[in-house]
């Protein structure tokens, strides 16, 4: 935090913020706009083209898009074409939680379209970058201080491709 200036009472808060960088081969304003498609309060905020100095540096044609600054219910993003040089793997994933079942299945079937499901709710979009689609609600079961209701819901979850919470709850209110 700063200290007072002059007679203004209200402190000004530094905040740290980390904004994705994600790198593809070309498809950076494709994929920019189907996630945008997608979350709710999200928006492009600008697009970046490759001048002659960037793209004899970095080997892109001239003019092409370079970055698309975007958000995602109001996180974040940038999409780079940087080329084929670098991909995605699961070793990175964004976490979208979700209020309902309606939109655990809304995301879980936009996002997956073309790419590939998983287990225990992540998948892989068709730009090769992973999502977990979690109802928020796991998170409270797994935080369950009942070790045998949390170890119910972590077998039944670990049961599912796309997480299913009426599951989860019967598992976790499951005698057994």
């Amino acid at each position: 935090m700063r200290p007072h200036q002059g007679n203004n009472h209200l402190r000004d808060i530094e905040m740290q913020t980390f904004t994705p960088c994600l790198w593809y081969d070309g498809k950076a304003e494709e994929a920019a706009r189907f996630y945008t498609s997608i979350f709710k309060n999200s928006k492009i905020s600008g697009i970046t083209h490759y001048g002659k100095a960037g793209a004899k540096a970095s080997g892109q044609t001239e003019g092409t898009v370079m970055t698309v600054s975007f958000q995602l219910d109001g996180q974040d993003f940038l999409a780079l074409n940087g080329g084929p040089h670098f991909t995605f793997s699961p070793a990175i994933s964004f976490i979208a939680n979700c209020d309902n079942q309606e939109e655990v299945d809304r995301l879980w079937e936009k996002l997956s379209e073309g790419g590939a499901k998983s287990q225990c709710g992540w998948l892989t979009d068709r730009y090769g970058v992973s999502w977990q689609i979690v109802p928020r609600a796991l998170g409270e079961f797994m935080l369950e201080k009942d070790e045998k209701k949390s170890e119910r819901v972590m077998k039944a979850l670990m049961q599912m491709t796309k997480i299913d919470l009426t599951a989860l709850h019967r598992a976790a209110e499951s005698p057994h």
